[in-house]
């Protein structure tokens, strides 16, 4: 049976020193209207990890210029149900971009919580706003890939650290980069100059398998090689 972890809670002395924060800074917040209410029992506040996500997440947003005004704006977009297209005039029928296959995921303070439970750190959140993973459209957080964002958030119910996931994620960039240099070389040489764009988006496939399938060889000759070992 597997064991379930209770969630933490905080008072709020303890939520603000989690946070960095001071206690009149938490009680700022809570006057804009940044943070949900927190569960009452009795004359006590109890506040839990989706609370100090949030303020993660502010904490983030601030250092990257927005203000709190803008983020206070975000905040009661998620909560009223608004779609935040409306909040930034983004019509429902905006068109994808038709050179990417990544598809966007809209992200809440809180459902970075639940995606990456204990790891919402202001360092790992600087760090993925760096290496583009997170962005912002306005003040709307944004992954910019589900794959990535599946493949990070499994990885770390697998034990592995955010930090190391992020890491990784900065090392293999530059890896692929280097392939897909390699993969428009060869077909700028080869092919007409003028419709090299469209030929690349055409043969991207092509350089995919080519990836998955050397990529798919090497780990076995790491398994392989941990099982001789």
């Amino acid at each position: 049976m597997d064991k379930v972890t209770a969630a933490r809670e905080y008072r709020m002395e303890e939520l603000a020193r989690e946070a960095g924060i001071t206690v009149r800074t938490l009680r700022f917040y809570r006057e804009r209207k940044l943070l949900p209410p927190p569960r009452r029992e009795g004359r006590i506040a109890w506040y839990d990890d989706h609370h100090l996500a949030r303020l993660r997440t502010i904490a983030a947003l601030l250092e990257r210029g927005h203000t709190l005004t803008g983020i206070a704006d975000l905040t009661a977009t998620f909560e009223s149900g608004r779609d935040v297209g409306e909040l930034f005039g983004v019509g429902e029928d905006a068109a994808p971009a038709t050179w990417s296959e990544e598809t966007p995921v809209r992200l809440t303070p809180e459902d970075l919580a639940d995606h990456f439970a204990g790891e919402v750190t202001a360092e790992n959140l600087a760090t993925a706003l760096d290496l583009g993973y997170l962005a912002t459209d306005g003040e709307e957080i944004v992954h910019i890939s589900r794959r990535l964002l599946d493949a990070s958030a499994a990885l770390v119910r697998e034990g592995v650290p955010l930090a190391a996931v992020l890491q990784a994620g900065r090392e293999v960039r530059e890896h692929t980069t280097a392939m897909a240099e390699i993969f428009a070389t060869m077909v700028r040489s080869h092919l007409d100059e003028d419709t090299a764009g469209a030929s690349l988006q055409r043969l991207r496939p092509l350089a995919k398998s080519v990836v998955e399938a050397e990529l798919s060889m090497a780990l076995d000759r790491l398994i392989r090689s941990e099982k001789d070992a």
